[in-house]
């Protein structure tokens, strides 16, 4: 092998990093071409390091690695997009977390995927500049789904395969999709007409399309309710960036209520 096939340069966009030993990081990205994988950053902690701040979780960045025989070494790192405003407001850092966290946990290493890489890319861009963050993330949830094979059933009860009425049916996280109430089991969720309405604008619909809806109150709390349920089935876990969005939201609440009283 020759020196010069021993590095490469690739987009990037950083999923997440953990430190090691005392100076160095492993660092978590998701390139257009070469899927998911993990890379290490030394001695980026120091304070002299040219890739500190080039390294960060949600940073879009063009690197330039060196193969290594465990793991590749990032040896240059320039940084393309920021993403400023969700770095200087904890609830758009946390949704850009989420998103960052359901790529990791949903695609294996190495494995590459283009459209993965441009919905998360779209999303973090959508998050820096809109004002409806939850709508962005029912939409990127949406959409991963589906590129990486797991779109839900909409239109069909998933057992008999009747089309659904506009009547309240509920929905099987582990029957992949909807259930007409004939069908529905025990631990099934409601799925009222609103939020079925939703959930296909959000699985068939353009982003242009979507960000026109006004999803509030109940039925925004109904497709998030159903689509987490969802993705904590088939990952068999919880995210944990959801959870801090969750703690982030009740703490907005006694917020309002204390100013309020």
């Amino acid at each position: 092998m020759t020196i010069a096939s021993k590095v490469y340069k690739t987009e990037a966009i950083v999923l997440r990093y953990r430190d090691m030993g005392e100076a160095d990081r492993l660092v978590t990205i998701y390139t257009p071409f070469l899927g998911k994988f993990t890379a290490l950053a030394k001695g980026v902690r120091r304070t002299k390091s040219r890739l500190s701040g080039h390294v960060e979780p949600l940073s879009y960045s063009s690197m330039m690695l060196a193969k290594g025989q465990n793991l590749d070494i990032i040896t240059q790192s320039q940084t393309i997009e920021s993403f400023l405003p969700l770095r200087q407001d904890l609830w758009r850092t946390t949704c850009g977390l989420y998103a960052a966290e359901l790529v990791e946990r949903f695609t294996p290493e190495h494995a590459e995927h283009y459209a993965v890489f441009r919905l998360l890319l779209d999303t973090l861009h959508r998050l820096a500049e809109e004002d409806k963050n939850e709508l962005v993330l029912r939409y990127f949830e949406v959409q991963l789904l589906g590129i990486l094979g797991y779109r839900p059933e909409l239109y069909r009860c998933v057992k008999c395969r009747a089309a659904l009425q506009p009547v309240v049916n509920y929905f099987g996280a582990g029957e992949g999709g909807a259930l007409c109430p004939q069908c529905a089991e025990p631990w099934a969720k409601r799925l009222s007409v609103s939020a079925l309405k939703v959930l296909r604008h959000l699985q068939r619909g353009s982003w242009e399309e979507v960000r026109r809806l006004n999803l509030t109150g109940d039925p925004a709390q109904e497709v998030e309710s159903l689509l987490r349920d969802y993705i904590r089935y088939l990952l068999e876990r919880d995210i944990n960036a959801a959870g801090l969005m969750d703690t982030l939201r009740r703490e907005q609440v006694a917020g309002l209520d204390t100013s309020a009283s």
